[in-house]
């Protein structure tokens, strides 16, 4: 029996339409273009009020439980987050408190943000990465910033940002492959089938 791939985005856009869930969710198509799998894209807006009070996980109904799950069982996970005052939101950072420090290990993270404009980029690289280096995560090599002139009704219209992202998800593929080779042999097998 074969396992698809796991691909679960988690999205820190507090408003709905959002372009980091515009952004992510494209990113999640062009990761499922080339390797297949189950995808998954989380939204924080709408989960927000069933976690932001909470201490600890135990606290947290099943609905917020669930989507932590599916972010430490992803096989591959895409983060993107708006920058709010020069860095991540406090409820994107919230939410990843809850899960397992152990959990992320390894698994290859797609890294993108969205702000209103160009002076935010180095926020993957000074805010993101660091993150999930904590988590011991693989962070893929190239993020994708993204800024409100890219967008069109939220969805992305500049052509370069869309060849970025595209380049992403490619240069993305040799950890994915690895992830693949990491399952007990059966699996990594009936998956290459």
């Amino acid at each position: 029996m074969t396992r698809p791939l796991r691909l679960v985005a988690v999205s820190g856009g507090m408003q709905r339409p959002s372009k980091s869930a515009a952004l992510a969710d494209h990113l999640l198509d062009l990761m499922a273009e080339e390797v297949g799998g189950e995808r998954r894209l989380i939204e924080l807006g709408p989960l927000a009020p069933h976690f932001a009070g909470a201490v600890w996980r135990p606290q947290l109904p099943a609905t917020v439980e669930r989507e932590l799950v599916a972010v430490e069982q992803a096989d591959v996970l895409v983060v993107a987050t708006p920058v709010f005052r020069g860095s991540y939101t406090g409820l994107f950072k919230h939410f990843f408190d809850f899960i397992d420090q152990d959990a992320l290990m390894d698994k290859p993270i797609l890294l993108a943000a969205t702000g209103g404009s160009e002076r935010h980029a180095l926020v993957i690289d000074h805010q993101l990465r660091p993150l999930f280096s904590f988590f011991q995560a693989r962070t893929l090599p190239l993020g994708v910033y993204a800024t409100d002139k890219d967008f069109i009704d939220y969805r992305l219209r500049d052509e370069a940002l869309i060849q970025r992202a595209r380049l992403a998800v490619r240069r993305a593929l040799p950890l994915v492959d690895l992830t693949r080779h990491a399952w007990p042999p059966q699996l990594a097998e009936a998956a290459a089938a």
